[in-house]
């Protein structure tokens, strides 16, 4: 039970702190669960990161489940997820009654746009770190570049860029165990 409820506070704080989306809650995601907590190692991660972006529905919340998952099962799964949303709920209803007597003030806008901030350096944080542990070879340049410039100056939706990229590695993988 403790360790259930360690999930749900642990992932409550994550839900709680990060604004911005799923991957402005990457790097808490990784300082909690590997670096103090040590539920999984930094490429596992990346692991659920890559899966959770490949499955329906929000990042955060499905690396959340997978974490959850593998430290309790499906128990786990569940709490964790909980913990991860239920501080969105609880401000997002808040937000919803109130803000509409305060969207139009300059402070709430200016917040906004420093939040905005913020979280384009928490993400260019994730990218780097990403990059650190995923792009191993030329294989993987070529992988991101090409996944990059589809994405951003192509206008191509994520999900073949995805499908794409796994298959090129799993070729790639082939590949380099065929010649060895």
């Amino acid at each position: 039970m403790e360790e259930l409820w360690k999930l749900f506070i642990v992932f409550c704080r994550i839900g709680a702190f990060t604004f911005g989306g799923g991957y402005a809650m990457l790097p808490l995601i990784q300082k909690e669960v590997v670096e103090k907590n040590h539920w999984a190692t930094d490429e596992e991660v990346i692991d659920y990161y890559a899966i959770g972006q490949c499955t329906p529905g929000i990042i955060a919340v499905n690396t959340a489940t997978f974490i959850g998952f593998k430290q309790r099962g499906i128990i786990g799964a569940i709490v964790a997820t909980c913990g991860v949303v239920f501080p969105s709920v609880v401000i997002i209803s808040i937000i919803a009654a109130y803000l509409t007597n305060f969207e139009d003030y300059a402070v709430v806008q200016h917040a906004f746009g420093g939040i905005r901030v913020a979280v384009a350096a928490l993400i260019l944080n994730t990218i780097v770190k990403m990059w650190r542990t995923s792009v191993k070879d030329w294989l993987g340049i070529i992988i991101f570049s090409g996944s990059f410039l589809a994405v951003a100056f192509f206008n191509i939706s994520p999900i073949p860029v995805v499908v794409i990229s796994a298959l090129l590695g799993i070729s790639g993988m082939r590949v380099r165990t065929d010649v060895k």
